[in-house]
């Protein structure tokens, strides 16, 4: 789980504490993502930790209150979006799932794993439609201005990534260790290496925690 940000745009809020403590209801944002990953059998975590992260270390500690193995791993500068996994050498299951630390959702983790195992990928990144609904007719032109038809008030719909990912663990060889890396650097690099990548589009609640 990435745990890194700053949250510049919750300030003041994160002045004094990390993004993902900040509470939604009763516990923070980081600790409903942790309970429902373990809902769904996951047991071993690792979390990275950047801007204040022994807030979240000494809120969590080893897992072992809530019967679970939580590692951390400190960013001494900012690795990306999953260039800290590169510095883990001990993933204990052959599929990793790493996720964004300021994301409330209700995916179904057992469907989005099944769907990955199921569709024999190497990457399946989990995706959030948005519609773009443009209010006039659009036109359907060729190369040479003719109009050949049009759509009325159409709605486009696109899939963006949602910060949640799973991975085959060999694929980790490719995260360079200690250098800044995002999720769509690898994304990159295994499409030029001929790795199969699935969209998982979330059909649930999901809600990124930016301002």
């Amino acid at each position: 789980i990435m745990a890194v940000g700053r949250g510049e745009r919750l300030r003041p809020l994160t002045d004094n504490l990390p993004k993902p403590m900040l509470k939604v209801g009763e516990k923070p944002i980081l600790e409903h993502n942790i309970d429902r990953l373990s809902r769904y059998g996951v047991s071993n975590f690792h979390i990275s930790l950047g801007y204040l992260g022994d807030k979240i270390s000494s809120h969590f500690g080893n897992g072992e209150s809530k019967e679970l193995n939580i590692n951390y791993i400190t960013e001494d500068m900012p690795l990306g979006t999953i260039g800290a996994a590169g510095k883990i050498k001990d993933f204990k299951n052959d599929t990793v799932l790493i996720m964004n630390s300021d994301l409330l959702t209700n995916i179904d983790y057992g469907e989005f794993y099944n769907y990955f195992e199921e569709s024999l990928a190497d990457m399946a990144v989990a995706t959030v439609p948005y519609h773009v609904n443009v209010p006039y007719a659009v036109m359907d032109i060729d190369h040479e201005n003719v109009v050949s038809g049009f759509k009325e008030k159409p709605v486009f719909t696109y899939y963006s990534n949602a910060g949640i990912y799973l991975i085959k663990k060999e694929l980790f060889k490719f995260i360079p260790s200690g250098n800044r890396f995002d999720a769509t650097d690898l994304m990159d690099l295994l499409m030029k290496e001929g790795f199969k990548i699935i969209s998982f589009p979330i059909h649930a609640y999901w809600l990124d925690i930016g301002r």
